[in-house]
């Protein structure tokens, strides 16, 4: 039996295309701004939270913005204690918002006399770390619960290939009559994978979902969110301490005392930290100071014919090449006012170091030949970076250490 496979007659079987359209424009940057366009399915906007009340009273959460676009797989990473589980159930309609807006594909949750909360979950899917399975049901009829909660839209036939399919999808095409007392802990977590993608949702929450399965288990499971994401646009949240799975994520969110520390684009980082790996400026240098180099580095987009550096200025920011050209051009002699071209640069080539380095001014005028894109960092940051930095045999002993 082949894996489950969207209807093409479903309505939410494919994610907007202009939502998609704005989703790969957004992948362009190492950090995601946010924006106001009621794109995404997911807009997290100022959001606080605290337990307990009077002097007990206690905040977990402090100011948090996060945006997940149709299609997006996000990754939610930290120590344990640091807030992920409460923000993704804040965003899951499992707890109120207290403080902040929440708005979950264009409901405000931060207004719940404005909503319809049973219509909101219907679309939404939530993968728990405790499986919650009924022990007196088996693992067709525990996936099938989430298709009962909406009657009308299958028949019970319907109901029952779904939920095969699915099982099959998470490996499990062999325990389809087990109950829970037959599976063992990671059967019984594919289990609940399939029980929170059977019925389509739109939004998918998972908090610790490969946490009990072994590495081709948990493979099955990402490849199956990559797929739902892929193919039926659906926006992903996954709180993970398993670094076995981040090669999935679109984006890492790294949150630290009840904040969101970082907000990366995981592949345009990797990307972007290889190049600058290239660069003699940054070699030897580890991998944890150039990904703090990539959070600081300025992105901008330069059109043909537009100067990115004029000589005679002060050397004030290093230059790298993610895409397009540019040509350094300078007098042909120290007299002479006619221009000429030295060098053309292209992906990957960085220029300006010399001049950050030793304080003089630009010594040639730099100008895009093509549709260009460059990140940029400025001096100070440079060098407070600079100073900052780890060599790679002092990244290993540290680790070493920590083990």
């Amino acid at each position: 039996m082949s894996p489950i496979k969207s209807t093409s007659d479903s309505p939410r079987s494919q994610a907007p295309e202009s939502r998609r359209r704005f989703r790969l424009v957004r992948r362009t940057g190492v950090t995601p701004a946010i924006v106001n366009d009621d794109s995404a399915p997911i807009d997290v906007r100022g959001v606080c939270h605290s337990y307990g009340t009077g002097d007990a009273r206690k905040q977990i959460l402090f100011d948090n913005h996060l945006q997940v676009q149709s299609g997006e797989i996000v990754m939610i990473t930290g120590q344990s204690g640091c807030g992920k589980t409460t923000l993704l159930t804040l965003i899951g309609t499992l707890r109120r918002v207290q403080e902040g807006q929440l708005n979950l594909m264009g409901q405000p949750l931060h207004d719940p006399d404005r909503i319809d909360i049973h219509a909101v979950r219907k679309r939404l899917g939530f993968i728990f770390q405790a499986h919650n399975l009924f022990s007196s049901l088996t693992a067709l009829q525990n996936v099938r619960m989430a298709l009962e909660l909406q009657p009308g839209r299958w028949t019970r036939d319907e109901q029952n290939r779904r939920c095969e399919e699915m099982l099959v999808a998470v490996g499990l095409g062999q325990r389809v009559h087990h109950k829970p007392r037959g599976l063992s802990g990671g059967q019984k977590q594919r289990v609940a994978v399939a029980r929170g993608l059977v019925h389509q949702p739109d939004v998918l929450l998972a908090d610790e979902p490969t946490a009990a399965l072994d590495k081709e288990s948990g493979k099955q499971v990402v490849d199956l969110f990559r797929r739902e994401a892929q193919e039926r646009g659906v926006a992903i949240v996954i709180v993970t301490h398993d670094n076995r799975i981040l090669d999935v994520a679109d984006r890492i969110v790294r949150m630290e005392y009840g904040r969101i520390a970082h907000d990366t684009y995981a592949a345009e980082a990797a990307k972007v930290s290889e190049m600058l790996q290239n660069c003699n400026l940054f070699t030897g240098i580890a991998a944890s100071t150039l990904t703090r180099i990539v959070r600081t580095m300025k992105r901008e987009e330069h059109s043909p014919g537009t100067r990115i550096v004029t000589m005679g200025d002060e050397g004030d920011r290093f230059y790298l090449i993610r895409e397009g050209s540019v040509v350094v051009r300078r007098p042909k002699s120290a007299d002479s006012t006619e221009i000429a071209d030295i060098v053309t640069l292209g992906e990957g080539d960085h220029f300006g170091e010399r001049a950050l380095i030793s304080g003089e001014k630009r010594n040639a005028h730099v100008d895009a030949v093509a549709e260009t894109v460059t990140y940029s960092l400025g001096s100070d940051e440079f060098q407070q970076l600079w100073q900052q930095r780890r060599s790679l045999g002092e990244e290993v002993r540290s680790s070493l250490f920590s083990d």
